[in-house]
């Protein structure tokens, strides 16, 4: 085996190493500072740079990267205890959200509302909980800042993705994240 070969063999058996350092959490938005530009350019997919060679991507650090992650953004959206009703302060954060999806750059585009929730109670009745809480955000989304339902999938994740681990019942645990579906 040549050189280049062996060179190239070595990488391609590296990178399923790299990708587990690889992958990043979606920035957290506290509630009340959304920014419309903000969510846009968090959201809006990052254009590939073409080339007619293999080129190897590389993180910030230096090291080869993997297939990016789809564009998105958490959001600490706030409920009534142990229910899927949005407050107050929820509502109006969802209209920046809704200025955001409804706005040119991300008209053309399909989203996941992926509700979570922190591991205090049990594991069904969470996933339960995040389903209903990323439905009644759609719900939102669709009937008051009229986005075109096809847009919008609701999804639980429970408690299996929590942000903070050292933490489990820190705030960011019961978030709502916004993933761009197209790539």
């Amino acid at each position: 085996m040549n050189n280049r070969l062996f060179a190239a063999a070595c990488l391609l058996a590296a990178l399923p190493a790299f990708a587990q350092d690889a992958v990043q959490e979606a920035p957290v938005i506290e509630q009340g500072k959304e920014d419309m530009g903000t969510l846009v350019d968090a959201l809006e997919p990052k254009k590939p740079v073409r080339t007619r060679s293999i080129r190897i991507v590389r993180d910030d650090v230096g090291s080869p990267a993997v297939a990016p992650e789809p564009p998105k953004v958490s959001l600490l959206i706030t409920f009534e205890t142990n229910s899927a009703t949005l407050t107050a302060r929820s509502r109006e954060s969802l209209q920046v959200v809704g200025q955001a999806l409804a706005s040119e750059k991300l008209a053309p585009f399909r989203f996941a509302i992926e509700g979570h929730a922190d591991p205090r109670g049990n594991p069904a009745a969470n996933l339960a909980l995040s389903q209903a809480r990323a439905r009644s955000v759609r719900a939102y989304l669709v009937d008051t800042m009229k986005i075109d339902a096809a847009r919008l999938d609701a999804v639980g994740k429970g408690d299996r993705e929590l942000m903070n681990k050292a933490n489990p019942d820190a705030p960011e645990n019961r978030r709502v994240t916004i993933v761009n579906l197209s790539r």
